[in-house]
């Protein structure tokens, strides 16, 4: 999973010295594998403004400084994609979407990956719905400058199983942060990507675009005790790294997200945390290695209501449920 080790003290020697960073793979997760029949490896400030700052703000503040100081990484960008509404996390990168039918009043969402989570990986099989939250994100602008910090106050679902994703409720709606930042939300596309389209990868925390195509789709995507379904499959341009998880994936003719980047492979191990493997429909697995991943998003669109309002059981919602 493109996750990278970041704590408070190396944000901050990094901060100080000015020196890039080793990104490391993720912390090995626990919880039930609920996989079968694959025959697979391992088992087939926009808030509200009145709160104070934490320590979390302040790792989260950190780690953007540092990453803001790498920024010379940045690659070629797509034509029509820029980082406008992407966000980043103290630990991954993500961004403020909005729903087909989203209001300007309504509260604006905020999509990444599960095993972003702050709390830590849902476990195989769990879904969460509707716990406190207080989350930051830094909001960059369109040349990938951080402009606002926002705040969540929810965390509307986030699961590891069938998909990888999480989505928060901001503190601040989407014209709020329009008339101060000038900013939009990026549009869910409610239809499926296919394959050939011509996308970017969108990281907030790395301030990187990286252009590729979809490839083609993975029957079911295997790593360590997590599934996912219909997973996103890159061509090899996209070569994402720690710190990318949660990065949109837009695509370049329409600018709408079809997908949220979530993992790669990168020892040519089969099946493990973080070296998924594809299991087909006969159960025959592909080790690709250096290829990437992402989480098809058009579901989440039949799932979300008005005033960005979760109903997990609306007709054509088809997300996994606690």
């Amino acid at each position: 999973m493109r996750k990278p080790l970041v704590v408070a003290l190396c944000a901050l020697a990094l901060a100080g010295a000015g020196v890039t960073p080793a990104v490391a793979a993720a912390p090995t997760p626990t919880g039930a594998d609920t996989a079968t029949g694959t025959g697979a490896g391992a088992g087939a400030g926009a808030g509200s403004g009145s709160g104070s700052t934490t320590v979390l703000d302040a790792v989260d503040g950190v780690a953007g400084t540092a990453a803001d100081a790498l920024s010379g990484l940045t690659g070629p960008k797509a034509a029509a994609v820029n980082f406008a509404g992407t966000v980043s996390l103290s630990n991954c990168s993500g961004s403020v979407v909005r729903l087909p039918r989203s209001a300007g009043s309504d509260p604006a969402l905020v999509l990444t990956n599960g095993h972003c989570l702050e709390s830590g990986f849902p476990a195989a099989g769990e879904v969460l719905v509707d716990r406190a939250s207080s989350r930051t994100f830094g909001l960059l602008n369109s040349a990938g400058t951080r402009v606002a910090t926002l705040r969540a106050d929810r965390l509307v679902y986030a699961t590891m199983t069938d998909t990888d994703a999480a989505v928060y409720r901001l503190s601040s709606t989407y014209a709020q942060i329009k008339s101060t930042y000038g900013i939009d939300a990026l549009t869910l596309d409610s239809a499926r990507p296919a394959a050939g389209t011509a996308i970017s990868v969108v990281s907030g925390y790395w301030k990187r675009i990286y252009g590729c195509s979809v490839d083609g789709f993975a029957h079911r995507l295997k790593e360590g005790n997590w599934t996912w379904k219909d997973s996103v499959r890159y061509t090899p341009a996209c070569d994402t790294i720690g710190g990318t998880s949660g990065s949109p994936v837009v695509d370049d003719a329409t600018g709408k997200v079809v997908a949220v980047n979530n993992t790669g492979n990168e020892d040519g191990q089969r099946c493990t945390v973080n070296n998924p493997c594809e299991v087909d429909a006969n159960g025959v697995v592909t080790v690709r290695q250096g290829i990437n991943y992402a989480q098809q998003t058009y579901p989440f669109t039949a799932c979300f209501g008005t005033g960005s309002r979760l109903d997990l059981g609306a007709s054509g919602c088809t997300l996994p449920k606690p």
